[in-house]
């Protein structure tokens, strides 16, 4: 199964350069620009972690292809296993005839390397099948190695992935694809990057109890992302752009745990613990 996964990656890859990104003549969609993000985390050597790949600003016509490369230091930190995110399930799966030759979904993990080749393409032509809301893209879980110190920070940056332009030239590709095929000619948007990391280590309590939203004061605003956290993780999650950053789950982390006074994540207990604080109800947090 293994050998098969690889032997369909190598033709998805081979499937996307040839048909969607390199032979038809290109044009830039004017002033539209995909922003790809990948999140933040921080886990301690020899534990496991999970960091999100997401897509913001997507134009209203969509994506039809999705080509680009993630590089991090393999030697603080190893990719396990890709998996699709939900902006992903367009039901192209289900229509697109070429999907029982190959996943329109796949991913190449090179260890030795330190490089992980994502794509999605769909040969469907109408929009509705194209990848069109904002959100998880994909999510990377990986592991620290055992013997990385603490403090240390692996990068996880967004690059073009490395081959050729097409199989009747040298040319190296350059570029991170999103975009479509319009006729015989490509679409493509322009790229923002917001690249992400893995800091070795646990984050401690260095600021408030209860401050979640990291505002450097307690109050009502804090249970509330708490609730928003544990109700619309796509929105609200770890590093999200609305949501909790890893000093905030370490602070809102008020109640539950061994100790009673927190370590068993954040869940809506802790913010109703807030709560009662505000209302005086507990003396403390």
């Amino acid at each position: 199964m293994k050998t098969k996964r690889v032997v369909t990656g190598a033709i998805a890859a081979t499937m996307l350069s040839l048909s969607v990104c390199s032979v038809a003549p290109a044009s830039f969609a004017a002033g539209e620009t995909v922003q790809i993000s990948v999140g933040k985390e921080t886990a301690n050597a020899g534990e496991q972690f999970t960091v999100d790949v997401s897509f913001a600003d997507i134009p209203s016509t969509g994506l039809q292809a999705v080509d680009f490369s993630l590089k991090y230091d393999s030697s603080l930190i190893s990719i396990d296993s890709v998996t699709a995110g939900k902006i992903t399930e367009t039901g192209a799966e289900t229509s697109d005839p070429s999907a029982s030759d190959m996943p329109l979904f796949d991913s190449q993990i090179n260890s030795s390397e330190g490089a992980v080749v994502i794509m999605w393409t769909t040969m469907l032509d109408d929009p509705s099948y194209w990848i069109s809301e904002d959100g998880v893209f994909c999510t990377i879980t990986g592991t620290v190695a055992a013997d990385a110190e603490n403090g240390a920070v692996a990068d996880i940056k967004i690059v073009p992935t490395d081959r050729k332009v097409n199989s009747d030239s040298e040319e190296k590709n350059d570029k991170i694809t999103l975009g479509y095929k319009d006729g015989d000619t490509n679409v493509e948007y322009g790229v923002k990057v917001n690249s992400g990391s893995v800091t070795v280590g646990s984050a401690v309590q260095t600021g408030l109890r209860g401050d979640t939203n990291c505002d450097g004061s307690v109050d009502l605003g804090d249970a509330v992302l708490v609730m928003q956290y544990s109700a619309n993780p796509d929105v609200y999650g770890l590093n999200k752009e609305l949501g909790v950053s890893d000093q905030g789950v370490v602070n809102g982390d008020v109640i539950g745990g061994e100790s009673g006074k927190g370590g068993d994540g954040l869940t809506n207990l802790d913010a109703l613990q807030i709560q009662k604080f505000k209302l005086g109800l507990v003396a403390e947090l």
